[in-house]
C-alpha cells in the first residue's frame, strides 16, 4: 500500500486495433494508429485508413494533405461520421472511399508494409490494395478501468475533470493527459495538462499545509 496526499492520474489512453497478428507485426513500420503523428513519413505515397467516424474522417483529410492517394476503408455502407466531415472528405480530390470492406490482414515484404486484404462483406469478393501504409482510426480505450470504483468519468470511461483544472470529483486526486481527454489526443496536450495537474496538486498541497482546503 502506497499512501499519498495527492495523486495525478496518467494513465492515458490505448489505441482500438482489428485484431489482426500483422497489425502488430507492422507497428512502427507501416502500420499506426496516429495519422497526426506518423502520416508525415509517408509524403507522396498511397495509403490506407480504416474507420468510419469523425476521428478517421479528420485523420483521412489530415493524410491527404500529405499523401498521393487516400483509401478511407469503411465496413458498412455509410459513415459515422457528422455531415459536415462526410462532406469534406468526398470533396477531397485525392480521397477514395470504399464501403463494405473488411480488412482481413495487412500485408508485408517481413520489414515494412506493401498492402492490405480486403474482403467485400455484400459481394464476398477478395481483393489487394497496394498501400506502404496502415492507418486504424477506430477509437481509443482509456486506460481508468480500476479508478472506476471512485473516479467520476462519462460512458467512454474518460475521467471527468472541473473546468479549466484538472481536478476531479474527488479533493486532491487530479488527472491529465489521454485519460480525461477524448478530442486531441495529442503528445503536446498530455504534457500540458500533465503540467496543469502539478500546478493543481502544487496548490493543494499548499492549501493542506496552511488549512485551507475546501
Amino acid at each position: 500500500m502506497v499512501l499519498a496526499d495527492t495523486v495525478i492520474i496518467a494513465t492515458g489512453a490505448t489505441p482500438k486495433w482489428l485484431g489482426l497478428d500483422s497489425e502488430q507485426k507492422y507497428a512502427g513500420c507501416g502500420v499506426s494508429a496516429c495519422a497526426t503523428c506518423d502520416g508525415f513519413f509517408f509524403k507522396g505515397q498511397d495509403v490506407a485508413i480504416v474507420g468510419a467516424g469523425d476521428t478517421a474522417a479528420e485523420e483521412a483529410l489530415h493524410l491527404s494533405k500529405l499523401c498521393r492517394k487516400v483509401y478511407m476503408l469503411v465496413r458498412r455502407s455509410d459513415f459515422k461520421a457528422s455531415k459536415t466531415m462526410v462532406h469534406r472528405v468526398e470533396n477531397a480530390s485525392n480521397i477514395e472511399v470504399v464501403f463494405n470492406v473488411e480488412v482481413k490482414d495487412v500485408l508485408g515484404d517481413g520489414l515494412k508494409v506493401n498492402g492490405v486484404h480486403l474482403f467485400n462483406n455484400i459481394t464476398r469478393d477478395d481483393s489487394a490494395l497496394d498501400v506502404t501504409g496502415f492507418f486504424v482510426a477506430i477509437g481509443h480505450h482509456p486506460n481508468t478501468d480500476i479508478f472506476k470504483p471512485w473516479v467520476i468519468m462519462d460512458e467512454a470511461g474518460y475521467i471527468k475533470t472541473k473546468s479549466c483544472s484538472t481536478n476531479t470529483n474527488i479533493p486532491g486526486v487530479f488527472c491529465c493527459g489521454d485519460a480525461q481527454d477524448s478530442n486531441y489526443r495529442q503528445a503536446v496536450t498530455a504534457a500540458g495538462t500533465g503540467c496543469m495537474a502539478a500546478l493543481d496538486c502544487e496548490r493543494f498541497l499548499s492549501a493542506m499545509e496552511y488549512g485551507s482546503v475546501e
